[in-house]
């Protein structure tokens, strides 16, 4: 992953449970590149912007939290 991709993540906040978020790299305007997600990731990533409205809030870019 190049370093724009990490400095960013697009988060996925949880509309009933405020501990519970789904967070993905992006670059600035929150592009995820799903070829670079592992297979777990990307099923993750599918499953949340799926569930905008229903069970996640509208995802916002954030700076991304360094480990």
């Amino acid at each position: 992953m190049n370093s724009t991709m990490t400095q960013f993540e697009l988060r996925f906040q949880s509309l009933n449970e405020s501990s519970r978020s789904f967070a993905f790299p992006c670059d600035p305007k929150g592009l995820v590149n799903m070829d670079q997600l592992s297979d777990r990731a990307r099923n993750n990533y599918l499953y949340a912007r799926a569930m905008v409205g229903r069970e996640l809030a509208v995802p916002a870019v954030r700076p991304a939290r360094m480990h």
